[in-house]
């Protein structure tokens, strides 16, 4: 597939080991994403050898980690193909970059009366905030529903756009159903009432190359441990226009020009939305796991990907009475799924007997529990470190499971 999987498995050392006596299969990628030996020597670099509070430092080690920390922003701001990069923030994560800007951008622009639009296959991180900025303001959630298959309802979105509708939030790709939702159809429709619209790209960044220029979408949201990067950092890119009109999201350090006790004036851009000392370290190491992907390439790593999708969607709809929830042709390495009568956390525990990792749960959906009339499903996502061979211990698992019951 243009790339040497065993050269790849070798990066990910983690990989190389057993649990409960059987190979360890990593299926619970849309979860968290296993990091590669560059990104795990970033980390050690800058937590033993280099480490210091960035900005502001005069010495040596605050100046190389103050330099690293932005020569990741200049990472990031490429990656994304953002047109600058003071529209990077360093955040904590997809949900507090999707928090920044229900709390801020609403602050500043949402009334009593008005109106939020976002769709039925949300993960909670996208729907929670906008509902409390809703409670704030006196303001209507409105919900873009989907098909059985897992494709939104295009033709719905245009009735439920008012003149009162202020935002919309949308998913890239769904965490349950897999699905890549049109955003670039939302995005046009929403501009057309000039509506901005803001993305979770969470569960695409480690799958497809993104320009949010191209896309022209004014807030595009990602965590780094979903592209094989640390924990606890993440990214909001949003529109310069629009950032510098929003009000601070945190108060403290960094974020602020001058402060006295009758006044304080906040710091330009990103700083004014980065109170505090950043994880930069996280941050530092996010820039290594961008390279990284990059070097390999996200078309081939996306077309790998997929091969292994349609490799375990056609041997598990072998098995027969099986479901798998959401089947759109457009869809990432996620499959959601029911096996027989078998509860989920059942299925889970057995198959990490048996060495295999998958998760299983609400999946943080609970809307898409409600939309198929389940409690709760059992989710295998892929990497382009996984194999078709892993797939068929998973199959062999899966029948040996069943017999059981």
């Amino acid at each position: 597939m243009g790339f040497n999987f065993q050269d790849i498995r070798k990066d990910f050392p983690i990989l190389d080991q057993r649990v409960n006596k059987h190979p360890w299969v990593y299926f619970d990628n849309a979860a968290t994403a296993q990091r590669p030996k560059v990104v795990l020597e970033k980390i050690r670099e800058f937590s033993v050898i280099t480490n210091a509070n960035i900005h502001r430092g005069t010495h040596d080690h605050a100046i190389r980690t103050t330099e690293a920390y932005e020569n990741a922003r200049d990472i990031v701001k490429e990656f994304l193909h953002a047109e600058a990069r003071e529209e990077i923030i360093f955040t904590h994560g997809t949900t507090e970059s999707i928090n920044l800007v229900a709390r801020s951008f609403c602050e500043k622009f949402l009334t009593t009366g008005d109106e939020i639009i976002v769709t039925e296959m949300e993960h909670h991180a996208n729907i929670v905030p906008w509902q409390m900025a809703c409670e704030r303001h006196q303001a209507t959630l409105k919900v873009l529903p989907f098909s059985d298959k897992g494709e939104l309802r295009m033709e719905l979105l245009e009735t439920l756009i008012t003149k009162r509708t202020k935002i919309i939030a949308v998913a890239h790709v769904s965490n349950t159903l897999g699905t890549v939702n049109p955003i670039e159809e939302i995005i046009q429709i929403a501009h057309s009432h000039n509506i901005p619209v803001l993305i979770d790209g969470a569960q695409s960044v480690p799958h497809a190359s993104i320009d949010v220029q191209k896309l022209d979408c004014d807030f595009y949201a990602f965590s780094g441990h979903k592209i094989y990067g640390p924990t606890g950092i993440g990214i909001l890119y949003g529109k310069r226009s629009l950032l510098e009109v929003m009000p601070p999201f945190l108060g403290g350090g960094e974020m602020i020009d001058q402060v006295t006790f009758k006044k304080t004036t906040y710091n330009e851009l990103p700083h004014k939305f980065e109170a505090g000392t950043p994880h930069y370290v996280g941050a530092i190491a996010l820039g290594s796991a961008i390279q990284y992907v990059q070097n390999i390439g996200l078309d081939k790593i996306a077309a790998y990907e997929h091969q292994l999708l349609n490799y375990a969607t056609n041997q598990m709809k072998a098995l027969g009475d099986l479901q798998i929830f959401g089947e759109s042709p457009a869809k990432t390495g996620v499959i959601c799924f029911k096996l027989d009568q078998i509860h989920p956390f059942d299925l889970g525990t057995l198959l990490d007997q048996l060495g295999i990792a998958v998760r299983t749960g609400r999946l943080c959906a609970d809307p898409v529990m409600d939309h198929y009339q389940v409690t709760a499903m059992t989710r295998a996502s892929f990497a382009f470190y996984n194999s078709e061979e892993e797939i068929d211990l998973f199959i062999k698992a899966l029948q040996r499971i069943r017999s059981m019951f």
